[in-house]
C-alpha cells in the first residue's frame, strides 16, 4: 500500500524514524499522484516497444502525448506547492519496501520538493518541445516509433533520478539514463561512428557510475542508510575524512554524467545521434544530472571542504576546456557540445561554492536548458535545410534562407554570451560575481570563460548565418516546417525571459529550504560594476571574432598550417590521447599480461601436467601387457629381490 510522508527540510535534517506517515487514501491534494510523473512516460515507452509495428502509425503521437501529460501534471504540482508554506513544500511518498534484510529496510521513496519540482518542469517541458520537434525531424525515419519509445524512456529515467528520495532510487534513474542515452546516441547503429560513440559514452559513464555506487556503499557502512534525510541527519557526526571520500566519489559520478574533466571525452562523439537526442542530453536531462547530484548532496559537501574545493577546481578546468574546444571546431553540433561542457562547468563551479552558489547553479541550469535546447534544435533545423551538412565551412548567409531559424538561434546566442537582460546575462553573471567574491582565482577563470564563449559563439553565428554563402550548388537551403520551428519560437522566448526567476531573488528563497540560505556578503564595489566589467569582456570576445573571422574569407576546408594550440583544440585538447595513454593503453597491456600469464603459467601448468601424467601412464601401460608369463616373471623377480634383501640383513 502506498504511504505518504512529509520529508523534513533545511536541509533535510529529519531522521527517517521521525517522519510522519499519512495514508494516501486520506491525503489531500494532488501530491499522491506524483508517481504518475514517472509512470506516464514509462508506460508510453513500454507500449511503443512491446506494441511493435502495430503502433508505427501513431507511436510518435503517443510518445509526445505522454511527455506532455507528465508536464501538465508537473505544472499542477508546482502550482499546488506555491500555495503551501515553506515547511510543507517537501512531499514524499513510499511506493513499497524495496529492500528488506533483517532490520534494514530501503523503501522505494519519491521526493517532490522545491529542487526536484524545478527539474520536473525542465525535463518534461523542454522534453515535450523536443518530442514535438522530433515529429518533423524524424518524419522519414522508418524506426520513428522506436525513437519515441527511447525518448520516453529517457524522460522517465531522468524523472526517476530527480524524484528519488534515496540514493539507491537516484542510482536506478542514473543507470536508466545511461541505458537510454546509449540507445539514442547509437540509434543510427548502421553508422559505425554512431555505434562507436554510443559504446564510448556507455563505457566512460560506467567509470563515473563506479564512483557513485562506491559512495552509496560507503554511506551504508557509515550511516546505515542511503536516504537523503537519513544521511543529512547524521552527516555532521562523521569524520571529515569519510565525508571527503564520499564527496570525491560523488564528484566522480557527476563528472561522468555531466562530462566534466577527466570524464568528458564522450560528449562530442555523442553528436552522432539524431539532433533531438543532442538537445535532450545537453539541455534538459543527462548532463544536468551531475549538477543535481552535487546540489542535492549539499549536506555532504558542506562537511567536506576538500571535496568542495575539488568540485571548484574540476569546474574551472572544464569551463575553460570546453570553451577552447568550441573555438576550433567546424562541426556546428560539436561547437555546441563543447559549449555545453563549458556551461555545465559554470554550474558545477557555482555548486562548489557552497550555500552562496547552489541557487545560482540551478538558475543557470534552467536558463541553459532553454537556450541550449533552442540552439541544438536550431542546428538541427539548419541541417534539415542543408541536406544534413554539419560543417559550418559549407554554410554562410543562411539568415535569408532560414529566417525563423536565424532569429530564434540568434536569441539563444545572445542569451548564452550574456547579452544584457537576456536570461544568460542574469544567471551566468551571478555565478561569476559570486565566484569573484568567494574564490577570486575561480572568478577570474569564469570571466575568461565568458570572453571565450562570446568569441566561439560569434564565430558560429558568422560562419553559419553571415559571411558569403559556401554551400554546394545542388544544395537548396530552406526553412523547416512549423512542427520544428514552433518549438524553436517557444524556446527562444524562454531564452529571453528566463531571467525573471531572479527577480526579487525568487530562486534563492525558493531553494533555501533544500540548500540553505546564503549569508549576505558586503561587496567592495556595487553589483552593477561587476555586470559592466563582464559585459566588456564579452564585447571583447565578440569583437575578436568579428575581426578574426568576420573580416576574413572562410576557407572551404580547415587550413593545416596552424599553431599547436589550434591543433590541440581541434583534437579536443587530446582528451582521447590522454585516456589512451593513462587508462586504455595500460589497461589493455594489463589485460594482455594477465591473459599471457594465464596461458603460460596457469594453462601451461594444467596442460603440461596432464601431458606428463599421460606420458607416465603410457609407459606404465606397457607393463600391463596381459601375458601370464610376464606377470609370473615379475612375481619371481620380486620374490628374489625380497629374499636377497633378507639375506643381506641376516648376514649383516
Amino acid at each position: 500500500m502506498l504511504t505518504m510522508t512529509s520529508f523534513a527540510t533545511l536541509p533535510l535534517a529529519a531522521s527517517p524514524a521521525e517522519v510522519p506517515v499519512v495514508d494516501p487514501a486520506v491525503a489531500e491534494g494532488p501530491f499522491a499522484l506524483m508517481w504518475l510523473l514517472i509512470a506516464i512516460p514509462l508506460a508510453g515507452s513500454v507500449i511503443l516497444l512491446l506494441g511493435g509495428r502495430a503502433t508505427d502509425r501513431w507511436g510518435h503521437l503517443l510518445g509526445t502525448l505522454a511527455s506532455v501529460a507528465s508536464f501538465a501534471l508537473g505544472v499542477v504540482l508546482f502550482v499546488e506547492m506555491l500555495g503551501l508554506g515553506e515547511e510543507e513544500r517537501s512531499q514524499g511518498m513510499r511506493l513499497y519496501d524495496w529492500i528488506a534484510a533483517g532490520g534494514f529496510t530501503v523503501g522505494f521513496d519519491l521526493l517532490l520538493d522545491p529542487l526536484s519540482v524545478l527539474f520536473v518542469l525542465l525535463i518534461t517541458g523542454v522534453g515535450s518541445l523536443i518530442h514535438v520537434y522530433s515529429i518533423g525531424y524524424m518524419s522519414h525515419d522508418p524506426r520513428r516509433r522506436r525513437f519515441f519509445a527511447y525518448l520516453n524512456l529517457f524522460v522517465a529515467a531522468m524523472l526517476m533520478l530527480v524524484l528519488a528520495g534515496d540514493y539507491l532510487g537516484l542510482f536506478l534513474g542514473w543507470e536508466g539514463v545511461g541505458l537510454a542515452s546509449y540507445l539514442l546516441i547509437g540509434f543510427w547503429q548502421h553508422k559505425p561512428s554512431a555505434a562507436a560513440a554510443a559504446k564510448k559514452a556507455f563505457v566512460i559513464n560506467r567509470v563515473g557510475d563506479m564512483g557513485l555506487s562506491l559512495a552509496i556503499m560507503l554511506m551504508f557502512v557509515t550511516f546505515g542508510t542511503s536516504s537523503f534525510a537519513g544521511v543529512s541527519a547524521v552527516s555532521g557526526e562523521a569524520s571529515e575524512t569519510v565525508m571527503t571520500v564520499i564527496g570525491i566519489l560523488l564528484l566522480v559520478g557527476a563528472c561522468g554524467k555531466s562530462a566534466q574533466v577527466p570524464l568528458q571525452a564522450w560528449l562530442l562523439d555523442a553528436m552522432e545521434g539524431p539532433t533531438p537526442v543532442s538537445a535532450l542530453i545537453h539541455a534538459a536531462t543527462m548532463v544536468t544530472a551531475g549538477v543535481y547530484l552535487v546540489v542535492r548532496s549539499n549536506f555532504v559537501f558542506e562537511n567536506a571542504p576538500v571535496a568542495q574545493t575539488t568540485v571548484v577546481v574540476v569546474a574551472c578546468v572544464t569551463l575553460i576546456w570546453g570553451a577552447v574546444i568550441g573555438c576550433a571546431r567546424d562541426d556546428i553540433k560539436k561547437v555546441l557540445a563543447g559549449s555545453t561542457m563549458s556551461q555545465i562547468g559554470y554550474m558545477m563551479l557555482a555548486a562548489g561554492l557552497g550555500t552562496a552558489g547552489y541557487a545560482y547553479a540551478i538558475f543557470h541550469l534552467i536558463t541553459h536548458g532553454f537556450f541550449k535546447a533552442n540552439m541544438f534544435l536550431g542546428a538541427g533545423s539548419v541541417m534539415h535545410g542543408m541536406d544534413d551538412e554539419v560543417d559550418m565551412r559549407r554554410y554562410g548567409a543562411l539568415r535569408r534562407a532560414m529566417p525563423i531559424t536565424f532569429i530564434t538561434f540568434g536569441l539563444g546566442y545572445l542569451a548564452i554570451i550574456g547579452f544584457p537582460f537576456f536570461s544568460g546575462f542574469f544567471s551566468k553573471d551571478r555565478i561569476i560575481e559570486t565566484a569573484l567574491l568567494e574564490n577570486p582565482v575561480a572568478g577570474v577563470a569564469a570571466v575568461i570563460g565568458a570572453g571565450v564563449t562570446a568569441f566561439y559563439m560569434t564565430r558560429l553565428m558568422i560562419m553559419t548565418f553571415f559571411s558569403a554563402k559556401r554551400w554546394k550548388e545542388e544544395t537548396h537551403p530552406h526553412e523547416s516546417p512549423a512542427v520544428m520551428t514552433g518549438p524553436l519560437v517557444v524556446l527562444a522566448t524562454l531564452s529571453v525571459l528566463g531571467g525573471v526567476l531572479i527577480l526579487g531573488d525568487w530562486i534563492k528563497y525558493w531553494l533555501a529550504p533544500v540548500v540553505g540560505e546564503a549569508e549576505e556578503h558586503s561587496t567592495p564595489v556595487p553589483p552593477i560594476v561587476f555586470s559592466i566589467g563582464i559585459t566588456v569582456v564579452v564585447a571583447i570576445g565578440v569583437a575578436l571574432a568579428v575581426v578574426l573571422v568576420g573580416r576574413r574569407e572562410v576557407p572551404s576546408t580547415a587550413p593545416t598550417d596552424v599553431s599547436f594550440a589550434t591543433r590541440a583544440a581541434r583534437a579536443d585538447l587530446y582528451g582521447d590521447a590522454i585516456n589512451e595513454a593513462v587508462v586504455v593503453g595500460p589497461g589493455r597491456r594489463l589485460v594482455s599480461g594477465v591473459v599471457t600469464t594465464d596461458r603460460t603459467l596457469v594453462d601451461g601448468a594444467v596442460e603440461n601436467g596432464a601431458l606428463a601424467l599421460g606420458g607416465i601412464s603410457g609407459r606404465l601401460r606397457r607393463l600391463q601387457n596381459g601375458f601370464v608369463r610376464s606377470y609370473a616373471a615379475s612375481v619371481l623377480l620380486g620374490v628374489l629381490v625380497v629374499v636377497g634383501l633378507l639375506l643381506v640383513v641376516a648376514l649383516a
